[in-house]
C-alpha cells in the first residue's frame, strides 16, 4: 500500500437543490493532480427535505438548529447507503460542504448545515465540514472555496469556470489566484422551469422557443452587482431581493423569461473568458445545450467539455481536497480570492463518539 495515497468521500449540495453529489476518490499527497474520482453518484432530495432547504432561510434560530442536526444524520445515512452500494472498504476521512442556508459574509453570516458530529456518529468515520465559517470571520466572503483545487488540480486551465446554482470562475493573475461569483444560473433557470411544472429546461428546450426581452436583459446587465470588483460572492437572498422582483415586474412568459436570462449569464460569463480556448467548463449548466451555446456565441470561445463525471462532480471532488488540506494543517482558503486577512486552513474536525 502506498503510504502517499489517501482515499476519502467528498459531498456537495447545490443551491440549485439537484441533490447530494458524492465521490469517493483517491489522492496521492506526493501529486495531488494524479486523482481518481473511484465512484461518484448524486442522490435527489424527497420534496420534503427540497421544502425545507428552500424555506430555512426563513427558520427560526432553534429551528434551524433541529434543521442541522436532521440534515446531517440525513447526509450520514446517504453515506452509509453509498458506501454500502460500492462496497468500499477504506476511507480515511469524509469531506462535506453542507448545504448553504444564509450567506450574508458583509454581516458576518454564513450557514452550512449538515452537523458534522451526526455523520462522524453515524459513518463511524472522521469527517472534515463547515470550510466556511473561519474565512468570514477573518473579514473574507467565505466564497468561493474551489479555487485552491482548481489552482492544485486544474492548473493545466486557463480558466476554471463552474455553472450551477450561480456561475463562478478562478484563474491566475500576476502571481494569484482570482475567483469569483459572476451572476445566478440554475439557481434562476429552474425557478422559472418549476412553474411550468418542471424540475429543469431540459437542454435549454423552453429557453430557446422564447423571444428576448430587450428591457430586462438591459436592466439585468445593469445591476450594480457586475460592476463590483472581486473579491465578490452571491447568495439566494441577493438573488431574492434583486433578481426575481425585476424579472415579474417586466415579463410574464416563462419561455421568455428563460431565454432572456439565458443571454444575460452567457453575455455576463463572456466579459471574462472572451476569445479563450483554454476553460475548464464543469457544473450542471453545462447539459443546458442551449446555454452553452450561446455562451460559446458570445464569448467567441471554442467549449470543449471535459468527462461526465468532472462535470457533475468536481465540486464534491475539491471539497473532498479540502478536507484533505486541512487535515494537513495546509492552506485551502486563499485571502487573494476570498479577501479574508490571511491565507489559511479552514474547516472543523469532528470523530465518532462511541
Amino acid at each position: 500500500m502506498n503510504k502517499n495515497e489517501v482515499f476519502c468521500i467528498g459531498l456537495m449540495s447545490g443551491t440549485s437543490l439537484d441533490g447530494i453529489d458524492l465521490v469517493y476518490v483517491k489522492f496521492d499527497k506526493n501529486r495531488y493532480k494524479d486523482f481518481e474520482i473511484i465512484f461518484a453518484e448524486t442522490i435527489a432530495y424527497t420534496d420534503v427535505w427540497k421544502g425545507d432547504l428552500q424555506k430555512g432561510i426563513h427558520f427560526s434560530s432553534d429551528k434551524l438548529i433541529k434543521l442541522n442536526i436532521a440534515y446531517g444524520e440525513l447526509l450520514g445515512k446517504v453515506l452509509l447507503d453509498f458506501i454500502d452500494k460500492f462496497q468500499i472498504q477504506k476511507i480515511d476521512f469524509i469531506a462535506s460542504h453542507g448545504h448553504t442556508i444564509l450567506h450574508q459574509p458583509a454581516n458576518g453570516i454564513t450557514l452550512q448545515i449538515g452537523d458534522g458530529q451526526a455523520i462522524a456518529n453515524i459513518t463511524k468515520q472522521k469527517v472534515v465540514c463547515d470550510f466556511r465559517t473561519q474565512d468570514v470571520q477573518l473579514g473574507g466572503q467565505g466564497a468561493p472555496l474551489v479555487p485552491v483545487g482548481d489552482a492544485l488540480l486544474f492548473s493545466d486551465f486557463d480558466y476554471c469556470l463552474n455553472v450551477g446554482g450561480f456561475s463562478n470562475i478562478s484563474f491566475q493573475k500576476d502571481d494569484k489566484r482570482i475567483a469569483f461569483d459572476i451572476c445566478p444560473v440554475n439557481i434562476v433557470l429552474n425557478f422559472y422551469a418549476n412553474k411550468l411544472g418542471f424540475d429543469f429546461d431540459a437542454s435549454g428546450k423552453i429557453a430557446s422557443q422564447g423571444k428576448i426581452n430587450e428591457v430586462l436583459l438591459v436592466r439585468l446587465n445593469s445591476l450594480p452587482f457586475y460592476q463590483q470588483r472581486p473579491p465578490k460572492s452571491l447568495g439566494l437572498e441577493w438573488v431574492q431581493e434583486n433578481i426575481f422582483p425585476l424579472i415579474d415586474s417586466l415579463e410574464t412568459d416563462v419561455s421568455s423569461i428563460l431565454r432572456t436570462f439565458v443571454v444575460h449569464v452567457a453575455m455576463q460569463i463572456s466579459k471574462i473568458i472572451y476569445k479563450n480556448n483554454s476553460v475548464l467548463i464543469t457544473g450542471g449548466g453545462v447539459f443546458n445545450s442551449f446555454l452553452i451555446e450561446n455562451i460559446a456565441y458570445y464569448s467567441k470561445t471554442k467549449i470543449s467539455l471535459e468527462g461526465e463525471k468532472l462535470i457533475n462532480f468536481k465540486e464534491a471532488l475539491i471539497f473532498a481536497f479540502l478536507g484533505l488540506l486541512k487535515l494537513d494543517n495546509q492552506v485551502n482558503c486563499l485571502k487573494s480570492v476570498t479577501g479574508a486577512s490571511k491565507n489559511h486552513s479552514s474547516g472543523e474536525i469532528f470523530y465518532p463518539k462511541l
